[in-house]
């Protein structure tokens, strides 16, 4: 695969997993180059296909720790109005609304807090470095926030459960989804009675159609083994990174 557009490699130090943002064994960090990556080709579909620029609402309905949701707002913030996650695990949720609150003046500062505290007790480099990066993500979610408010919250579902989807997320409301749906050994999907037969992408994107608008983009990060496929979807590109398969599609 070659980038579109994020050609250079640039250094994401201050938003790598575990310097400000919380990380966890079992919430691998997405790439925040390739993150960015299909961002931004997501919306150059919306733009080529819709004629839609304005701020879009973006749903990831298997967040994990919401990492890369929040490295988005941080590089494409004024793409955004709304960033909605969602996923199965209750650890998980509990993670991504800890990462998702540091896209506020409020929570970043409950951060530097912390780290302030974390530096005093243990006067490590790295706890200081930390500190510079969580002072220069506060400049930019300050600029960021008065220019357009963002919203951001997380509730626990299947991603394969449209009718609580629905019951979480207005109708016809999301712009982009964009996931990395379970494979490997550290996630793996969760089957239920109502799905326990399907392809569980499938099921998921069965699911999403309640919530998708008229200009909708998604992108679907998955391994090689799994089939990402919907009678009611078209696929726009697809595209290999190591392990990771990334196909992204539109509503037919």
């Amino acid at each position: 695969m070659q980038y579109k557009y994020e050609k250079a490699s640039q250094d994401y130090s201050d938003l790598a997993s575990g310097r400000v943002f919380y990380s966890s064994p079992g919430y691998p960090a997405f790439p925040v180059r390739l993150a960015s990556e299909i961002f931004q080709r997501c919306l150059a579909h919306r733009a080529a296909i819709y004629q839609e620029t304005s701020a879009c609402t973006l749903y990831d309905p298997c967040c994990g720790a919401a990492y890369h949701l929040s490295v988005i707002a941080y590089l494409h913030g004024k793409h955004l109005r709304e960033i909605i996650a969602s996923d199965i695990d209750e650890r998980a949720v509990a993670f991504a609304k800890r990462n998702l609150r540091l896209l506020s003046v409020p929570g970043l500062d409950q951060r530097i807090l912390e780290i302030t505290k974390m530096l005093n007790e243990y006067k490590k480099d790295s706890h200081r470095e930390a500190l510079a990066s969580a002072q220069l993500l506060r400049d930019k979610i300050t600029a960021l926030v008065q220019e357009q408010p963002l919203a951001a919250r997380v509730f626990q579902a299947s991603a394969t459960d449209g009718e609580t989807m629905l019951d979480q997320v207005t109708a016809r409301s999301v712009d982009i989804v964009f996931t990395d749906v379970p494979y490997g050994q550290h996630s793996q999907w969760i089957r239920s009675e109502n799905n326990g037969s399907l392809n569980p992408i499938w099921a998921m994107l069965e699911a999403l159609l309640g919530v998708l608008s008229a200009s909708s983009i998604l992108a679907i990060v998955s391994d090689k083994q799994q089939k990402v496929s919907h009678e009611r979807y078209q696929r726009l590109e697809q595209f290999q990174m190591g392990k990771r398969r990334i196909v992204i599609l539109k509503p037919s």
